[in-house]
């Protein structure tokens, strides 16, 4: 089969290598002269496959007026004229509900796991270089209130096969002494040993590199796609500036702007872009001051992971931001808060960047047929875990388009 796979960010890339090693013949197309160039770019670094509870959860909409009126509030709402933004905000407060949370929850642990096993597999087969470290990941906290809630989070996830610890200050400290910069205020934090770290550009460039070379890809960068051409219930062409592609079957892992493509088709997608920012701060090699391991700072929801020579910190979410333009006073603020935790932090070379990611109002992707036509496909919405979830998509699309039986239910995440 013949499948052209538009977005060349590491879902887009992930699926056309899956597609590829499967036998198809496989054209990936994207605007962008190279892959990993917009929501894929800096993000934060961590595979975190055991902690991918959804950003809507029963805790989130009581915080939601207290945070708007902060300055130093790591959500920031823009309200516009725009009904699919207030369609998305209805649909995401409704996915607030305990039940609702919990299984969302308990569907991305699947997809996660689905997607550890799956990146492990890939090294195996494949020498990538990529900062890739299994060092682990501390959700440090400042209340002692909602250490204890984190409690029930941790068992609830061990009957789903996490493997977490809860530990004080003074066990915090000892697993990582690069916290001793917040004091007092650190309560303790859950501990999760088998959780992973690496740059998401890097893998997506050292995988691109790889498919590049195989005889049954053809890779068509710097070529922007402005439409998909319906015919019956096919798509029998994608419109690009080089020129229309015929497929058998076409992949969408074009983030935000699916909703662009599918629109004239008469489908619209909960998709709506949160602009996160991120910090890549250098690292001299003999470096004691950063974390050795992937720390959340979870009040602030910042996270910092060692990724190759530099720490990187994401952090933030902005919406109703238009664009993934930089905006200097979040930046300040998140070096302030940075700062604050590692005051012996050099920020003085730190590269700033924002982007957009592309999320679902539940948190879970929307991986499978599109209703729009019968050979178009979507895996799309993976948010802010796009790199934790990326290899599990492509395993889970892959299996779905082939026609074999998949590797876990594929019907919550069905478009």
């Amino acid at each position: 089969m013949r499948v052209c796979v538009i977005g060349a960010g590491v879902v887009g890339v992930t699926s056309a290598y899956f597609l590829a090693r499967q036998g198809h013949e496989v054209v990936l197309v994207d605007a962008n002269a190279h892959p990993a160039e917009v929501s894929s770019y800096a993000n934060g670094g961590q595979l975190s496959y055991s902690y991918v509870a959804p950003l809507a959860g029963p805790g989130v909409l009581p915080s939601v007026p207290g945070w708007l009126l902060r300055e130093d509030s790591p959500l920031r709402f823009r309200p516009r004229l725009d009904p699919h933004q207030w369609r998305w905000c209805l649909r995401f407060a409704l996915a607030c509900r305990a039940s609702v949370a919990r299984e969302s929850t308990a569907q991305l642990l699947a997809l996660s796991y689905l997607s550890r096993d799956a990146m492990h597999a890939l090294l195996q087969q494949e020498d990538l270089e990529f900062g890739h470290l299994k060092n682990g990941k501390l959700i440090a906290y400042r209340s002692p209130a909602l250490l204890d809630k984190a409690r029930a989070l941790v068992n609830y996830q061990a009957a789903h096969g996490s493997d977490q610890q809860v530990l004080d200050a003074a066990q915090t400290l000892a697993r990582e002494p690069a916290l001793a910069g917040m004091g007092a205020s650190l309560a303790g934090a859950i501990y999760t040993p088998s959780e992973e770290a690496g740059d998401c550009r890097q893998f997506t460039q050292a995988l691109f590199d790889r498919l590049r070379q195989l005889p049954n890809v053809q890779c068509a960068m710097s070529n922007p796609v402005s439409g998909l051409q319906r015919e019956g219930r096919r798509i029998v062409a994608v419109h690009s500036r080089d020129g229309d592609i015929g497929a058998d079957a076409v992949v969408l892992a074009t983030g935000i702007g699916t909703r662009a493509l599918l629109r004239p088709l008469g489908h619209d997608v909960p998709l709506y872009p949160l602009k996160g920012y991120s910090l890549t701060v250098p690292l001299a090699a003999d470096d004691t001051v950063a974390p050795r391991i992937s720390v959340t700072d979870y009040e602030r929801r910042i996270v910092y992971a060692r990724v190759g020579g530099v720490l990187r910190i994401a952090a933030m979410v902005d919406i109703g931001s238009a664009n993934a333009d930089i905006d200097p006073a979040r930046i300040a603020l998140l070096k302030r808060q940075v700062a604050e935790a590692f005051p012996a932090l050099d920020l003085g070379q730190a590269i700033p960047w924002a982007g957009l990611r592309p999320a679902t109002p539940t948190g879970k992707p929307l991986i499978g047929p599109s209703p729009a036509a019968n050979n178009l496909w979507l895996n799309i919405g993976q948010g802010a875990l796009g790199f934790t979830l990326a290899c599990g998509s492509a395993a889970l699309l892959t299996a779905q388009m082939a026609g074999l039986e998949t590797p876990l239910d594929a019907a919550p995440f069905r478009p």
